[in-house]
């Protein structure tokens, strides 16, 4: 076997394990984190029908970009059977980009407007109760997706720009969204840079101040009972360890093509982590809210009375009963404070 010969065994085998990766993030993200959003937006909706507060809002706003990212995940699924080269209609190629990437960063700001309702709650609990309406929030999603598909509409323009517009050559790429020329990067990686300060750095300096803050004066408020205490406080660390492994990579990624003047090569590698936090987000759902920790509840009680394990269908149930018994005996500071703890 000739040098050359060697050399290209070794990269067909290489781009095998690459794609080997990525098919087994996407089809993992793809399994377990489309039944676990369907249930989430399920039990939000049963909520909003009793009474809806700003934090359920946002939950089915994340919930449904988490699915909407999920229903076109199967395009890049195939994208990664065939190689990592598009086989598919070409409009489907920035139309799939704009969702992907539109739908990560609504996961970043839905994230740090959940962490600023959440503050705002134990912060100013008085006054926040005054003033907590739904259409607030619901207002604050349509300026998200507007945000996060302006920003993602650089797409589209990369897709079709072409400095000789020679549409034909546009067409005949066997990539989406991955090989640029030289003119394509003088506009892109300047567009990376400001997505990573905007949509990212930005977004993690609210998060963190939000959280910080609301662990701060948890801490020191004596009528909340300790389990709530560290759900919440759970919770916010939970989430900003999310924020960071899953939208950090790829966002960084935005700074490195910058300052080397290339879009990464790893860079394919780096996205994988934001398309994992589809599969995560349920969990920070099941800690905001009650309603999805009751659908939950019930869906394990009934699987467990149908499965000939009545001793551990028991000691299940009895787990999960004593979490009622604690909280009905705390005293806490506000109504607000407690509607914030879930």
């Amino acid at each position: 076997m000739t040098a050359f010969q060697m050399c290209s065994t070794l990269t067909a085998s290489k781009m095998l394990e690459n794609t080997a990766v990525v098919l087994a993030v996407y089809i993992t993200t793809f399994i377990f984190g489309l039944p676990a959003n369907i249930l989430a937006l399920y039990s939000f909706i049963k909520k909003v029908r009793r009474g809806a507060t700003p934090v359920d809002v946002l939950l089915i706003g994340l919930t449904i970009s988490d699915l909407l990212f999920l229903l076109f995940l199967p395009f890049w699924i195939k994208e990664a059977v065939d190689g990592m080269e598009w086989t598919m209609p070409h409009f489907l190629c920035p139309l799939s980009g704009l969702i992907f990437y539109g739908t990560i960063y609504n996961s970043s700001l839905y994230l740090t407007a959940i962490s600023v309702e959440r503050y705002l709650g134990v912060a100013f609990p008085i006054k926040y109760k005054l003033n907590r309406k739904p259409r607030y929030a619901v207002v604050g999603s349509v300026i998200i997706w507007a945000i996060s598909m302006a920003e993602c509409s650089i797409v589209y323009i990369m897709q079709y720009y072409h400095q000789d517009n020679d549409i034909t050559e546009v067409h005949n790429h066997t990539t989406c969204y991955d090989d640029f020329s030289s003119d394509q990067l003088k506009i892109l990686l300047p567009f990376r840079l400001h997505q990573f300060v905007v949509l990212f750095c930005v977004p993690l300096l609210v998060c963190s101040f939000c959280y910080i803050n609301f662990i701060r004066i948890l801490s020191r408020l004596p009528n909340i009972c300790r389990y709530r205490r560290r759900r919440a406080i759970g919770l916010a660390a939970g989430t900003m360890v999310i924020f960071v492994v899953c939208f950090g990579p790829y966002n960084v990624s935005h700074l490195v093509g910058y300052i080397t003047g290339e879009s990464p090569k790893w860079r394919k590698h780096a996205v994988l982590t934001s398309t994992f936090n589809a599969c995560l987000d349920p969990f920070i759902y099941y800690f905001s809210s009650s309603a999805l920790r009751g659908t939950f509840s019930n869906i394990f009680s009934r699987l467990s009375a149908r499965l000939p394990l009545q001793c551990c269908s028991r000691h299940a149930y009895r787990g999960t009963a004593k979490q009622p018994a604690v909280e009905l005996q705390e005293e806490t500071r506000t109504q607000s404070t407690n509607d914030n703890l879930g």
